[in-house]
């Protein structure tokens, strides 16, 4: 059996087109690679380099076991996941904003939001939902939905809900409207602890051309 140099975590969905190109770009052979095949783990047999495809949620899971030395994620996976890892390149692709949003028949006359302290708010990312409350100042509940956010103040589920938005198309199909932004998330580049200390020659290597190349 193969003793591969490093594994590395790439995520199914939109982040992994771009991740492969990466990889494409800085010498590895990722002929075949695709995150619709039932494969999900693919390997560059030259440079011992094996490939692993996941959802974006559980990738920072992989890293922190060690079962991938690194891992291409969102900043909103790192934040929810709350794992213990390096964060060593920001990618600058993959960009979206975190914002609070209401139905617009909530609104009063000028576009406010009546807060109080009581709010509901669902969300596909509890701790930064969590982290925003608090520092407003309120209490709430945090209700988590694994999808369709924007139906939760429909049917009186919540009356608020944080999610993350590129074009802002969803939110107006819906008739939500951004109340706050409250962050902003992009893909990045995380490394396993241990692998770090004890790859140490590989790992830097690779993080330094992805870095020239991500400028």
């Amino acid at each position: 059996m193969m003793k591969f140099n490093l594994t590395i975590a790439l995520p199914k969905g939109k982040l992994f087109e771009p991740s492969a190109d990466i990889l494409s770009k800085v010498g590895f052979n990722i002929e075949g690679f695709s995150d619709k095949s039932r494969a999900l783990v693919f390997t560059d047999e030259e440079k011992k380099i094996r490939f692993i495809v996941c959802r974006p949620t559980d990738i920072p899971t992989y890293v922190e076991h060690g079962a991938a030395d690194l891992g291409f994620v969102g900043k909103d996976s790192i934040i929810e996941a709350g794992k213990d890892l390096y964060e060593m390149v920001d990618l600058k692709y993959g960009f979206c904003r975190f914002v609070v949003a209401a139905p617009r028949k909530k609104l009063d006359v000028n576009g406010n939001f009546s807060w109080n302290q009581g709010v509901r708010i669902a969300t596909k990312f509890p701790v930064i939902a969590g982290e925003y409350l608090s520092k407003k100042g309120l209490q709430g509940e945090i209700i988590k939905l694994h999808g369709n956010i924007e139906l939760a103040p429909c049917v009186g589920l919540a009356e608020l809900i944080v999610d993350i938005v590129s074009t802002g198309k969803t939110l107006q199909e819906n008739d939500m409207v951004p109340l706050e932004e409250i962050g902003q998330a992009s893909a990045r580049l995380i490394v396993n602890r241990a692998s770090y200390r004890l790859k140490a020659a590989e790992i830097n290597d690779l993080v330094d051309r992805i870095k020239q190349l991500v400028g």
